[in-house]
């Protein structure tokens, strides 16, 4: 019996990867065009789980299809440090970050048919006390492009991060502990021979 066809409803390489470690791949990608912005006074975890459903229902998939979405939201206090529209945001986000911790929340959405299966994940992490050279050579390398909070833990910025508590692969971009629990509960055979 075929399985059912996994979308993955996200743009991120990363996220690709990842899936990619646990023997999954997705049948089609098809990353969704919503509208990002927070709503007024919209606390980060909220967001961000709105953001991950709202991906998975946007993307266009037959009745036995299983769409995959995920969102990845930075937090310092109440405030969502999205996905910077420049270096000079960027270099804004790493000097509020530098010497502090902030959480990294990644939402995931696991759509089949109208069901939705949901789960979250809030990671503690700790920049160090980042210097003038360091935020320079780090905003010339463009790893910080299409990046929540403006930096990726897995690339050059991972020399700023002395400490993390949670899950690793949910600060890169997807909890794959509990991305391939919910895609089991939605019928998707993750530990088993595709046919």
């Amino acid at each position: 019996m075929q399985p059912p066809r996994l979308i993955l409803g996200s743009g991120s390489p990363r996220r690709r990867d990842l899936l990619a470690q646990i023997g999954v791949v997705a049948d089609d990608v098809r990353p969704p065009d919503i509208d990002e912005t927070p709503e007024k006074a919209e606390l980060p975890r909220p967001y961000c789980m709105r953001m991950a459903r709202e991906k998975a229902l946007a993307v266009e998939a037959g009745a036995d299809d299983i769409v995959l979405s995920a969102d990845t939201t930075v937090a310092l206090g109440r405030r969502i440090l999205g996905k910077p529209e420049d270096a000079g945001e960027a270099e804004d986000f790493l000097r509020k970050m530098s010497g502090r911790r902030h959480k990294v929340i990644t939402a995931v959405a696991v759509r089949r048919g109208a069901r939705i299966w949901e789960r979250d994940v809030v990671s503690d992490v700790k920049m160090k006390r980042l210097d003038d050279d360091e935020i320079t050579f780090y905003l010339g390398t463009g790893d910080w492009q299409g990046k929540a909070g403006g930096y990726g833990i897995q690339g050059p910025a991972g020399a700023f991060i002395p400490w993390i508590q949670g899950s690793f692969t949910a600060i890169v971009g997807l909890p794959l502990k509990e991305t391939a629990g919910l895609l089991l509960a939605a019928g998707y055979p993750v530990w088993k021979e595709k046919t």
